[in-house]
């Protein structure tokens, strides 16, 4: 008999076959304001729930599921699941760490690349007819200084995409890497003043939230750019557009915004931001690892078996 699964995020139909192929009864209802129905409706069936780090699942909605035995979280991030309401029920929860690893790094590198050569507005300025206005100096990033914040999976392979690109790299966590071949510094704001190039890949959350706050920016400095392809929430938004709109960093990319999808329309109107609506992890072969890793772990704790990928 198939296995009730509750899927709060969207769903494309590939997907959901899969899921469906793989054993599992979906239910799918990313909105929030009808998903409350819907678990008062069929919450005492669900054994299963399917979400990500940015929707996660509240305390409330847990406790209307009484026949729920696992979380699962699409991609690395789980850092709106209550945790605490999880563990107190027993629940298992999963996440899939490094499934878009490859993916997310690439982009990271599009953005810094797209950032740094303008290539966005020099786009622009030539479908408008701009060509000769719109050929301005730029910079390269052969040679420059590359600096990771959050050395995971992704913050890894991000480092060795710049060291392709003869960049020298540093990083900075909480605590120091062992056997890693970059440059640790102990700050946010070291690494900063460090780097021609900050690139954010630490989780969100509240342990990481605003981060990369005004001093930062201001140890970044007039030459330099931020790239974001972890979550909004780790970014001062308010302190990211002054310093963007004063000359005080001197571009930035982002793939994840505070309050995405909603973009504060003073960053839109920046000609030095090159913004994409997180996107980073989405790829053909990112999306079926991701899913894949998501149908492993139901299977195996379905089956009896230890899952792959706890959050820890």
């Amino acid at each position: 008999m198939p296995i009730p699964l509750l899927v709060i995020i969207e769903l494309a139909a590939e997907a959901r076959s899969r899921l469906e192929a793989a054993g599992f009864e979906v239910d799918n209802e990313p909105d929030p304001r009808r998903r409350a129905g819907l678990i008062r409706e069929t919450g005492a069936r669900v054994r299963a729930v399917l979400t990500n780090g940015s929707t996660g699942i509240t305390a409330e909605e847990i406790a209307a599921l009484p026949n729920l035995e696992m979380i699962c979280a699409l991609g690395a991030g789980y850092e709106r699941i209550d945790l605490a309401a999880a563990r107190a029920r027993g629940l298992v929860v999963t996440h899939g760490p490094g499934a878009n690893a490859a993916c997310v790094a690439d982009h990271a590198m599009a953005l810094l690349l797209a950032a740094a050569r303008g290539i966005a507005t020099a786009d622009a300025a030539v479908r408008c007819g701009g060509w000769a206005e719109s050929r301005q100096l730029r910079p390269m990033i052969s040679g420059k200084k590359l600096g990771i914040l959050g050395l995971g999976t992704i913050g890894e392979r991000i480092a060795r995409r710049g060291g392709g690109f003869d960049m020298q790299v540093a990083y900075h966590n909480r605590k120091a890497r062992e056997g890693t071949e970059w440059l640790y510094l102990p700050s946010v704001t070291a690494l900063a003043a460090w780097s021609d190039f900050l690139v954010v890949a630490t989780p969100g959350g509240a342990a990481t939230a605003h981060l990369v706050d005004e001093g930062v920016l201001d140890a970044l400095g007039p030459g330099s750019f931020l790239v974001n392809v972890a979550r909004g929430s780790v970014v001062d938004t308010r302190a990211l557009i002054a310093a963007l709109q004063q000359g005080r960093i001197a571009g930035a990319a982002l793939d994840v915004v505070e309050g995405e999808p909603d973009v504060p329309p003073e960053l839109i109107a920046l000609d030095n931001v090159v913004l994409t609506p997180h996107i980073a992890g989405r790829a053909p072969e990112a999306v079926q690892a991701t899913l894949g890793l998501v149908i492993d772990n139901l299977q195996a704790h379905f089956s009896g078996q230890p899952v792959l990928t706890p959050v820890p």
